[in-house]
């Protein structure tokens, strides 16, 4: 079960979204790779990362 814990990579997340029951949400940082996600931290979408914890955990 993936919902409701994001995933980081976008390899197999479409397919996983796909699949996922709600709550689910898909959220592509445009020209970051999943590697750019650890390193470069000003690419991260901390506000919709802490909004979807905030609201179902």
């Amino acid at each position: 079960m993936t919902a409701p814990r994001p995933l980081l990579s976008r390899y197999y997340s479409e397919d996983a979204y796909a699949q996922a029951p709600e709550p689910r949400e898909l959220h592509i940082v445009p020209s970051a790779g999943h590697v750019d996600l650890y390193d470069k931290v000003d690419l991260i979408p901390w506000g919709r990362l802490t909004g979807f914890f905030d609201k179902h955990l």
